[in-house]
């Protein structure tokens, strides 16, 4: 960059395909890469904590003022901004808008942008497609477990939810793992089950058998590896999460749970279930924007977590980051029998890094568009 004169990278979806955002393997070795560095705090999110998921405009349930949008599944605009250090070094923001009504117009449900920004000058660098960073993105986080923490040898994979995260999830695991050979899938509308594997079928030829599970309990037993991506509106209540009981659980198995669900408290409270997040330090801020109980807010298993804490039910100490235990600072897996739940939050500085992967290399490669902000600023 050459200062005064600002110049930018536009990179569309077509540009973000060509730049390699589509790579899950490399993916999640970047958020592996990320995750070794937030355990460090080598990183800084919104709110005083520095932690924050970000900051949401929600709307009420009857306006007051008749062009304000009225609250709706998934209607909502979100800024979350991250600086991430180590060799990512940069800062940036994901905005988007949401809206579920969004499919009957033939469009995503949530639409996303990514931002850039030089560090020192704060000046723009990259302004990106967002949406299959994000579906990357959300889907490396977990592939980081399933790559540490899924018992050796693993087959089975059972996804609930298949939309377009579970999709990406399943080509991402299968990078990550390749003894996965069979999938399991939990859906609620026949359509998203028949685009799920379509794409499995075409994406991912490890995947030699597919089968589509009537009940929640018939996708749960038997799976290596569980990824939930349900589709669940915030405030709605436990008691509208996919339940799952210790029962179903197979001796061994990794859940994965960027979606949500909930479990037989004993399961979580039993010393033998090995409880890992992505960030505690999310979740406790989670814990202070909703009070508890928070986990009747965010359904992310996390926020369950803190309010057994909150509850004196549960030691904290027994929740570990995977950070700590990529940086050796925590234990991994310790048998095959052990089940090992993973709870998967989001965060924006997961948008940055692997932003910044995809940047440099269209950067290199002559991909996207240059726009100039200015040659010399008119106020200075």
């Amino acid at each position: 960059m050459a200062y005064p004169e600002v110049d930018l990278l536009y990179l569309n979806e077509k540009d973000m395909l060509a730049a390699g955002v589509g790579d899950g393997a490399k993916c999640t070795d970047c958020m592996e890469e990320l995750l070794k560095l937030m355990n460090k705090g080598d990183f800084r999110m919104g709110g005083e904590n520095g932690n924050s998921h970000g900051c949401m405009i929600s709307f009420p349930e009857s306006p007051e003022f008749p062009e304000m949008p009225k609250n709706g599944p998934d209607r909502r605009f979100m800024a979350m901004p991250a600086y991430v250090g180590g060799k990512f070094d940069l800062a940036g923001m994901k905005w988007y808008g949401s809206n579920v009504e969004n499919r009957d117009k033939g469009l995503p449900r949530s639409i996303l942008m990514v931002m850039l920004n030089d560090k020192e000058t704060g000046a723009p660098l990259s302004l990106m497609s967002a949406n299959l960073l994000s579906a990357y993105r959300t889907a490396g986080i977990p592939g980081v477990g399933v790559k540490n923490l899924a018992k050796k040898g693993s087959k089975v994979l059972g996804i609930v939810g298949p939309g377009v995260i579970n999709c990406i999830a399943v080509k991402t695991f299968a990078a990550v793992c390749p003894t996965l050979d069979t999938l399991k899938i939990k859906g609620r509308g026949q359509a998203s089950i028949d685009r799920c594997i379509e794409f499995v079928e075409q994406e991912v030829p490890q995947i030699k058998t597919v089968t589509v599970c009537d009940t929640l309990e018939e996708c749960v037993r038997d799976s290596d590896v569980m990824n939930f991506a349900t589709s669940t509106a915030m405030g709605v209540g436990p008691e509208s999460y996919p339940y799952v009981k210790t029962e179903w659980i197979k001796p061994g198995a990794l859940l994965c749970l960027p979606g949500s669900a909930n479990f037989d408290e004993s399961l979580l409270l039993d010393p033998k279930t090995k409880l890992v997040v992505d960030n505690i330090k999310l979740y406790e801020a989670w814990a202070d924007e909703y009070p508890y109980p928070t986990y009747n807010v965010v359904y992310i298993l996390g926020s369950k977590l803190m309010d057994l804490a909150h509850e004196g039910k549960l030691d904290k100490a027994r929740i570990d980051d995977i950070g700590a235990i990529l940086n050796g600072e925590a234990p991994g897996r310790t048998d095959d029998d052990q089940i090992i739940l993973y709870s998967v939050g989001g965060m924006p500085v997961e948008d940055v890094a692997w932003g910044k992967n995809v940047y440099e290399y269209a950067k290199d490669h002559g991909i996207g568009t240059w726009l100039n902000l200015w040659d010399k600023p008119y106020l200075f």
